[in-house]
């Protein structure tokens, strides 16, 4: 078995869903939720607020600087994840399909590191 990160590609440049469609997207995600649960692969998930709401903690030269987020200024930006335990790339993918529908957003699919690939 080997953990993989499903990780939720929001841009925060388009303008908000209606209040229906997430509510729609919640109901669906937690049915996703419920069968990722059923079927043993659930780890953890959850939803982030808005990059915004971030703060940078960087350091150098020995010394740490803290910046209001995010990291990256890009409009798309982290909105959510799912932490899998699955047992191939096939299957996380699989997954990733059922909670990219889910939510209504691109799924970004990435194995966890286990220590067998150093640079």
């Amino acid at each position: 078995m080997r953990n993989y990160l499903l990780a939720v590609q929001l841009d925060e440049s388009a303008p908000p869903e209606p209040e229906e469609e997430v509510l729609a997207q919640m109901a669906r995600t937690g049915r996703v939720n419920d069968e990722l649960q059923a079927a043993g692969a659930w780890v953890f998930a959850g939803g982030l607020q808005h990059s915004d709401a971030s703060t940078v903690v960087r350091p150098s030269g020995g010394t740490i600087t803290m910046t209001d987020g995010p990291f990256a200024e890009t409009k798309e930006q982290l909105g959510g994840f799912w932490v899998i335990q699955v047992d191939d790339l096939d299957q996380a993918l699989a997954w990733a399909e059922k909670c990219a529908l889910a939510c209504g957003q691109p799924v970004e699919v990435r194995p966890f590191d286990d220590g067998s690939r150093r640079r």
